[in-house]
């Protein structure tokens, strides 16, 4: 089976899952081509397989957008999406399209007769039942007292998913398809196949049909080399991995680090570019680290509580402290905190005693051990194995 996968721009969380299921194609009998934005060719070089330029939304214009509360997508640049990859389609003739938040493949692949199977997020899922909405940071919660601006989002909520949502709306009916309402979680995960990378076990879902199934998390580490202090790290303190990654609040990586080591640990800061931290005796700076094998490291994992480094960290076995931003890093943290596998401290609230506080609390052993539980069974290539099982089948109904 030739397979086309689409590696949204947004951030690399879009690019990771595609990434690694397409490395792994030649293993199960098919062939991979993935279409990737050419600003991510950088973590390309380790991808033996064809890949094509996509053209993509900009990460910062895609955060800009997510922190404003805009909109993700307009219409103009939906339809310009569905142009392309109607041309990548019609100029590589795959047998089964694979898109990772790429939403005009529900309208592309549909008019190219391509079945499309979506990767996607379970807490997405129309099927997941979400009983309270967290609040994410926006304009208001900057502003307004918490607990006033919780009471305006949940009002103002239904109304702001349809706006959110109307982009694609229109879409599917200036191209005749199909209209799936103005549900943004349908809008998502609108596939003929949809594929939820996580862990069941933290999103059951209510009356799910057949062609929504799990595969489980999917991880990746970026093809950079191991900084010099990699093999040297002392042991005389616990670790500690911080990565507040792409879409996180950078600023908050120096406190988080001075307020890590006054509690007792050392510090591996992974900054993704987006701070400059400066080094110490108890805190090693990288741009990128191996994410799985430095949770492996660590006795507990901080983030920004999306599900990429979440998921490295629950593989490893290891507790989250989730420091969420926007809507999607809330709602993951918000399920991991109820399963007792992390805490969540809300990055724009976060001070240095509640750091500490939540730090300590998740380096004890009843944290620890729950964290170890957790990740029996849970492997990258359970979920690959799950993938590729999956799109053999009979495509399911919907």
């Amino acid at each position: 089976m030739r397979i086309l996968f689409f590696a949204e721009g947004a951030t690399l969380a879009h690019l990771a899952r595609p990434l690694v299921l397409a490395g792994a194609a030649a293993r199960f009998g098919h062939e991979a081509i993935l279409a990737a934005p050419p600003a991510y060719a950088w973590a390309l070089s380790a991808f033996a397989g064809e890949t094509r330029a996509l053209a993509a939304i900009a990460p910062a214009e895609f955060a800009r957008r997510l922190a404003q509360g805009e909109p993700l997508y307009d219409y103009a640049l939906l339809r310009d999406y569905v142009e392309a990859d109607r041309a990548l389609m019609r100029a590589l003739r795959p047998d089964l399209v694979v898109g990772d938040f790429r939403l005009s493949l529900a309208v592309s692949a549909r008019l190219e007769g391509v079945p499309y199977t979506a990767l996607a997020n379970a807490y997405w899922s129309p099927y997941y039942p979400i009983r309270r909405w967290p609040v994410p940071e926006l304009p208001l919660t900057r502003h307004l007292p918490l607990a006033l601006a919780a009471a305006l989002f949940r009002l103002a909520r239904p109304l702001a998913f349809r706006v959110h949502a109307r982009p694609m709306a229109r879409l599917l009916a200036a191209f005749r398809q199909a209209g799936i309402g103005y549900d943004l979680r349908r809008v998502y995960t609108e596939a003929d196949q949809t594929l939820y990378a996580d862990p069941p076990a933290l999103f059951p879902l209510a009356a799910a049909p057949p062609s929504h199934r799990f595969i489980g998390p999917i991880t990746w580490a970026p093809p950079v080399a191991l900084p010099p202090w990699w093999h040297a790290l002392p042991e005389d303190r616990p670790l500690a991995y911080v990565t507040l990654g792409s879409s996180g609040r950078a600023a908050l990586a120096g406190m988080l680090a001075e307020t890590l080591v006054e509690a007792g640990f050392r510090v591996m800061l992974a900054t993704a570019g987006a701070v400059a931290v400066r080094p110490s005796a108890e805190v090693h700076v990288a741009d990128f680290l191996p994410g799985e094998a430095a949770a492996r490291r660590a006795r507990l994992v901080i983030c920004n509580g999306g599900s990429p480094t979440s998921h490295q960290a629950l593989l490893a076995g290891r507790p989250v402290l989730g420091l969420p931003s926007n809507l999607d890093q809330f709602l993951n943290m918000q399920a991991l905190a109820a399963a007792g596998l992390g805490l969540m401290l809300r990055a724009d609230r976060a001070t240095p005693a509640a750091v500490r506080a939540a730090a300590l609390g998740l380096a004890d052993e009843p944290a620890q051990e729950r964290a170890r539980q957790f990740a029996v069974g849970l492997s990258v290539d359970g979920a690959v194995r799950s993938f590729y099982g999956l799109i053999g089948e009979p495509r399911p109904t919907r």
